[in-house]
């Protein structure tokens, strides 16, 4: 079926004003900020806008660009409705109002992204349980040489995108599998295809790198450890080949959060520290304030105390230095609530459990109810800590919230939190 020619989006053009594109997308992060919204905007999504190409922005944009201009509508900011746009009205359960629980992002933002990823039978089942259908961004396959343009690079980064906004919305478990099918198409291209630039091939490389990283922590947080390792060293070694910062400090960032995960604490303590050299020339202070929380874990894993307190001292920092147009776009998970979160793992890691299970409290109350993946784990933790300092009847408590709140959500680190818990209540 071909697809009809976009219309230029003049409206929205005229509201971007004086701003570039990248200043205008940096405006459009910050007012997401405000109403706790996650939106991955750069000036090629502000230039997709202008072109027509995306013709009624998705769930979350929308409420940015309501918010950042009240009084006008979608159609004064030029866009089409909704129900045009995919062709059919969905149905909605009887009684319900608002949009669905998971937006469908290709349908309201490319035309480009059409076929799913996901090919397999376990794919296209997990798609089905979570009513997201052939939803998730396709990666053209190469056959024989391959030339590498814009569709393919826009395929790779929405393919990362998709990964983890499912991965916010349900965890891990089940989605591991069907996210290495885009992984292997997008190396699949490095290795066959050419690009007419070397500004594509680096997008492209840099892409292949976060998508490896994506797929990577699918594995860690479903407790498939040795793929994880996998993944990061791959992932390492696209940035390395590449000479790309951003994408190197990524994968330490990732690298020494598993080798604390699994028990490695000084490979997590190095990991972290070369993370924080790769960043230090990035401008990004949140990025340097997580890497330092990462050491300090490294460092509360070993026992030494002052280390790590150095470390969570360094932590905030950084971190009050507040927001910069530089911060990483995976980083939209790295809020107040997971800098509690995780200093109370440090303070778990060094035995400190009242103070771990203040922190852990604060991070749940702090985490918006939109992020149930990360309340959930947030909570699990917590009913933990407040277990271990002795005060059971609250940590039964959180535990029944979490148990009552995982409908659709599937994350192995979660249950294994859980069942710690529980052998502690039980004296096992």
């Amino acid at each position: 079926m071909s697809l009809s020619r976009a219309v230029p989006n003049l409206a929205f053009r005229r509201l971007r004003g004086q701003h570039s594109p990248a200043e205008f997308a940096a405006v459009v992060r910050r007012a997401a900020r405000e109403i706790g919204e996650q939106v991955a905007c750069d000036a090629r999504y502000i230039g997709r806008v202008e072109a027509g190409e995306i013709r009624c922005p998705n769930y979350a944009y929308e409420r940015v660009f309501l918010h950042m201009f009240p009084g006008l509508t979608l159609a004064d900011l030029g866009f089409s409705a909704r129900e045009a746009v995919r062709g059919r009205r969905q149905a909605a359960p009887a009684g319900a109002s608002g949009p669905p629980a998971l937006p469908t992002r290709n349908d309201e933002e490319s035309d480009v992204l059409r076929r799913a990823f996901m090919t397999s039978g376990t794919a296209t089942l997990a798609a089905a349980s979570w009513g997201i259908g052939s939803t998730a961004a396709a990666i053209p396959s190469p056959r024989g040489p391959h030339r590498i343009g814009e569709a393919e690079v826009i395929a790779v980064e929405d393919a990362v995108r998709e990964i983890r906004l499912l991965d916010d919305r349900h965890g891990a478990d089940g989605l591991y599998r069907v996210a290495a099918q885009p992984l292997r198409t997008a190396y699949a291209l490095l290795d066959r295809g050419t690009a007419a630039r070397r500004a594509t091939e680096d997008r492209l490389l840099a892409g292949a790198g976060e998508l490896s990283l994506s797929v990577g922590w699918l594995a860690h947080d479903s407790g498939r450890h040795e793929d994880a390792r996998s993944h990061y060293a791959e992932a390492l070694a696209t940035a390395r080949v590449s000479g790309n910062a951003a994408l190197e400090a990524h994968a330490f960032c990732n690298t020494s959060f598993l080798a604390r995960d699994t028990g490695r604490y000084r490979e997590a303590a190095r990991a972290a520290q070369a993370g924080l050299r790769a960043a230090e020339p990035l401008g990004s202070p949140r990025l340097l304030a997580l890497l330092s929380l990462r050491e300090a874990a490294a460092w509360a894993g070993l026992g030494d105390r002052s280390s790590a307190e150095e470390c969570l001292g360094r932590a905030h920092e950084h971190f009050g230095h507040g927001h910069a147009d530089q911060d990483p776009e995976w980083m939209s998970f790295f809020g107040e609530p997971e800098l509690e979160a995780l200093e109370a793992h440090c303070w778990a890691a060094l035995g400190d459990w009242t103070r771990a299970a203040r922190h852990s409290y604060r991070a749940t109350v702090l985490q918006h109810p939109r992020f149930a993946r990360n309340l959930a784990l947030y909570r699990a933790q917590l009913a933990g800590n407040l277990a271990r300092a002795g005060r059971r009847d609250e940590a039964e408590a959180e535990a029944r919230r979490v148990e009552d709140s995982l409908d659709g959500i599937a994350s192995a680190r979660i249950r294994g939190l859980l069942t710690e818990t529980r052998l502690i209540l039980t004296g096992a």
